[in-house]
């Protein structure tokens, strides 16, 4: 977990300094301690400020929950992305970047122990993150999926079931790696083009038999000796 150098108290910063070092505390301190476990004389001698000045900035431990998901969540930032390359309808392209900003960097380790702890001691705070950002997400990648599925690039699937299993898979994989620390031997690279690849090729739809036929076909009528060998009889009746 990422070492929070407290801020002294005699050097001269500003305001937005002294909340993002009480943000990063914070976030630091429920993330090992809890909602209800973290007292604010913690969060201030871990931000190097006082209470008072806490209290200033965020009436409510709530208020400073609040602003922790703001800060921290990388939802925003991941939409903004995709929604480009969503438009140019490049499937592989804009599930490779989910995928690779969730193998490689977010949401960090403090930030998943910091929704875990909020889950089970506090569901409202949790909830609070879902519906502010989560399902944002959820609805944009469903919506797209939804929008492929009309223009008969994906099979008909539930789009919000679909979302939810590749941010699950990625989401879980994130967690086995770094939560609970069980590393796949593998590139990160490696990982996010085997998981998309999974993803993708199980909502394509499949080739027509009437295809593979009319291919099978126009090898038999080329090569006729050659189709008879490969199969072990001829496809002439």
């Amino acid at each position: 977990m990422t070492t929070i150098k407290p801020l002294s108290r005699s050097a001269r910063v500003s305001a937005s300094q002294r909340k993002a070092s009480i943000i990063a505390a914070a976030t630091r301190l429920f993330a090992s301690k809890g909602f209800y476990g973290t007292k604010t004389r913690e969060i201030a001698e871990c931000a190097g400020v006082s209470e008072a000045l806490i209290f200033k900035h965020f009436p409510t431990k709530r208020d400073l929950y609040k602003a922790i998901l703001a800060a921290q969540s990388p939802v925003p930032g991941l939409l903004a992305e995709v929604r480009a390359l969503a438009d140019r309808r490049d499937d592989v392209a804009v599930l490779t970047h989910i995928a690779q900003t969730i193998v490689t960097k977010a949401p960090d380790l403090a930030f998943m122990r910091l929704m875990l702890f909020s889950a089970l001691e506090e569901p409202e705070l949790s909830t609070m993150f879902f519906r502010q950002h989560v399902r944002l997400f959820y609805d944009f990648l469903s919506s797209y999926i939804h929008q492929r599925i009309r223009e008969k690039a994906f099979v008909r699937v539930d789009p919000l079931l679909a979302a939810r299993a590749f941010m699950g898979m990625l989401i879980y994989h994130r967690m086995l790696s770094h939560l609970f620390q069980m590393p796949v031997a593998r590139t990160p690279r490696s990982i996010v083009r085997t998981l998309v690849r999974i993803f993708v090729e199980g909502l394509r739809p499949p080739r027509r038999r009437s295809t593979v036929r009319s291919r099978r076909a126009q090898r038999t009528r080329r090569d006729p000796v050659r189709s008879v060998t490969s199969t072990g009889h001829s496809s002439r009746r």
